[in-house]
């Protein structure tokens, strides 16, 4: 299963020491979750909606907005939503994921409260309880530079959200039961665009109109690629851009072609069976139904890295910040640790596990930072159970949380190890990293002549190919317990995720807020008193 990636399309207070800042403006959301039917494949589902919409409302904000997000939980079973890309500085308590968070029991409410500080960029939101991100309850999150940071390219026209992703039309609870049996998804009966797919017969609502020579910030027909999760990148143009899952890029586009309508094409690539699918893109006033002919897509993964390799961090732009992106020297900084994370796929009496480094992650009743929080750690988790450096053979896997306890502000080198002939797409929380390197065959210390130390791209999620290793650079100074999952939601699932944990010495607010009042709480700690701050 590979459902959601992301192209943003530019169609061209102190006791409890919540995230919101005095002196942001902060933007306010209600959202009701509920159950309601869905067909973005023409098959009525039971799909979740936020608001009554599939996909949920976007979130427009701005660099340093304070985000109040009130959820209420109108389902009959547990819900939590992440933010992925959003780093949450110093505040891991509204990342949404397990091991941070408590789901929201049914039928009650919880309200998120975090400020997107110093990001720009593309970004979504998704639920991460049960398989609920194949149902829905996922959209767009938009974080605007302000006013006084200039960006790399004018004003476009408009901006709109592309999520394209994969569909199973059995629904979200028979697909839990098929991997609890020990099995895995299979083939999806299709792809969405912003769960819909265009017939090309005149009739379809667009996604989106456009008006003859203007800019826009999108997709559609040559794209010029000027943003990813969260860096300005080298403006080069694309006539086909290589997304893996919860990956996030933004594009300007030029409506200069003859005012009709036309195509926008996301395919599932690198699989024995083509899936396609299409959105309509409108002009003003056009007229005429899109060319039933698409475009190939391009053939091999060797395409895609070398397309990867394409992608530049664009120096002397600013990002949140004034100072030029190229400002931070990260190739110049001493690695302090390497980490060697290896995927495998393994039976564990009888039933498909997905592991790292011989452990497959089991999702504890108590959430691993509330566990750290109450001193409890012991009892719910073991600290640094996986090694840093896997055996060349893996043949047996333990079932267990995986968390690896991080020095506070290290300067740490992971390598992703793909042992297996599947594309994986890896994601890490409260962070951003620089993707150095992707290459085949083993990673050995020689192959670091290969990286590089200039210009790599600082994003939050990475492909790794088949047999292949991918390397990414990162300070680990944003404390708390954050998630490194794969972001093929099944392998997930069974297990192909852990948690790095951060903690600062000085037990500072300078370093991490504390448990904010309102947190909910659950497993063993759920009739503990609540312990004294211990961050000052």
């Amino acid at each position: 299963m590979a459902p959601l990636t992301i192209i943003t399309m530019f169609f061209l207070w102190a006791r409890s020491m919540l995230t919101v800042q005095g002196g942001d403006p902060t933007i306010t959301f209600e959202w009701k979750v509920t159950y309601g039917t869905i067909s973005p494949l023409g098959v009525p589902v039971k799909g979740i909606l936020i608001n009554g919409q599939f996909p949920g409302p976007n979130i427009n904000s701005t660099t340093n907005n304070n985000v109040i997000v009130n959820v209420f939980n109108n389902l009959d079973e547990p819900f939590l939503l992440t933010w992925s890309g959003v780093q949450h500085r110093k505040n891991p308590w509204q990342d949404g994921v397990l091991g941070t968070n408590c789901p929201i029991p049914p039928g009650t409410n919880y309200t998120y409260k975090f400020q997107v500080k110093d990001q720009i960029g593309s970004y979504m939101y998704y639920p991460v309880t049960a398989m609920h991100k194949a149902a829905g309850g996922f959209g767009g999150l938009r974080i605007n530079s302000r006013l006084l940071i200039p960006v790399p390219y004018a004003d476009p026209a408009d901006d709109y959200t592309l999520i394209a992703g994969d569909f199973f039309n059995k629904g979200y609870t028979s697909l839990k039961k098929v991997l609890e049996s020990g099995r895995n998804l299979g083939r999806c009966d299709g792809v969405h665009i912003n769960g819909k797919v265009a017939k090309g017969d005149g009739n379809d609502e667009p996604l989106f109109t456009m008006e003859a020579g203007k800019t826009y910030k999108f997709q559609g027909h040559t794209m010029k690629l000027v943003e990813m999760e969260g860096s300005h990148t080298v403006q080069n143009d694309y006539e086909s851009l290589d997304v893996h899952v919860g990956q996030c890029f933004s594009v300007l586009v030029t409506a200069n072609q003859e005012p009709k309508d036309y195509f926008v094409v996301a395919s599932i690539r690198f699989t024995k069976r083509e899936v396609i699918a299409t959105g309509v893109i409108r002009y003003n006033n056009g007229k005429g139904a899109p060319s039933p002919k698409l475009p190939p897509p391009p053939v091999s993964w060797a395409w895609s890295l070398n397309q990867f390799r394409t992608f530049r961090w664009n120096l002397t732009a600013s990002a949140a910040r004034p100072n030029p992106q190229g400002s931070y020297k990260y190739g110049s900084i001493n690695i302090t640790r390497t980490i060697k994370l290896a995927n495998t796929a393994h039976k564990v009496d009888g039933k498909l596990r997905y592991a790292l480094n011989g452990v497959s992650y089991v999702e504890p009743t108590t959430p691993l930072k509330l566990a750290e929080y109450y001193k409890v750690a012991d009892k719910v988790f073991k600290y640094d159970n996986i090694p840093d450096d896997p055996p060349s053979e893996i043949t047996k896997v333990t079932m267990e949380p995986i968390v690896l306890n991080m020095t506070h502000r290290n300067f740490v080198e992971i390598i992703f190890e793909n042992r297996e002939t599947a594309i994986q797409s890896y994601h890490l929380d409260g962070y951003s990293f620089f993707a150095v390197a992707i290459e085949t065959g083993n990673w050995s210390p020689e192959k670091r002549k290969n990286y590089n130390l200039l210009d790599a791209v600082s994003r939050h999620t990475i492909q790794v190919f088949p047999k292949s290793w991918a390397a990414i650079l990162l300070t680990f100074d944003n404390c708390g317990m954050w998630n490194i999952r794969s972001e093929v939601w099944d392998r997930r699932y069974l297990g192909q995720q852990l948690y790095a944990s951060v903690v600062s010495p000085n037990k500072s607010l300078k370093d991490e807020y504390n448990m904010p009042d309102g947190a909910l709480v659950c497993g063993v700690v759920e009739n503990m008193p609540k312990p004294p701050p211990p961050y000052t």
